[in-house]
């Protein structure tokens, strides 16, 4: 079995799981979320403990044990403590304001761009240069994060646009004469 299959889930006091003919409903302080398991795996709760276990010995089981396991942990993290991506802009003139389920994003263009947040994702801006991104899905996060950031990704020369907050642009030298 794959190293992070084996290793049990541990369901903090907060998180209520229910599982039913392989949907697991895990339910928290900060929303509810749900899951559909493969057949190949099974997941069982004994005590404060989720474990996955392999239904057979196929290569394909192994490898969706450790999915399973990760998917599950990640859902009983984000109903408990939830997820954050931090973004930061960078350029002249660059500027974010979210205003309620939207996001205004003002990044050189003609027009501004207003992105429309998915239910179950906030968005906070600290300053006009920082965009705070937060949800219980961490899939959800990153994809709205990933789409925010692909809008003006940071170019070469001058490492211009909206990047993630630990990501490094490396600058490239401009051309010599």
């Amino acid at each position: 079995m794959s190293r992070v299959g084996k290793s049990p889930i541990a369901v903090p006091a907060g998180a209520e799981i229910q599982i039913n003919a392989g949907l697991v409903t895990v339910k928290g302080p900060l929303g509810t979320l749900t899951h559909q398991i493969h057949p190949l795996v099974s997941l069982k709760q004994e005590g404060t403990q989720l474990v996955v276990s392999r239904n057979d010995e196929s290569r394909e089981s192994n490898a969706l044990s450790g999915t399973t396991r990760a998917i599950v942990n990640n859902m009983v993290n984000g109903v408990t403590k939830g997820f954050e991506r931090k973004l930061n802009l960078v350029g002249v003139g660059y500027r974010a304001a979210a205003q309620g389920t939207s996001l205004k994003l003002q990044l050189g263009f003609s027009h501004d761009v207003i992105y429309q947040l998915p239910e179950g994702v906030k968005a906070e801006t600290p300053t006009q240069t920082e965009i705070l991104i937060k949800g219980s899905n961490k899939q959800q996060v990153g994809q709205v994060a990933a789409e925010v950031r692909a809008y003006r990704s940071p170019e070469p020369y001058k490492g211009k646009g909206v990047r993630y907050s630990d990501e490094v642009v490396i600058i490239k030298e401009t051309k010599k004469k």
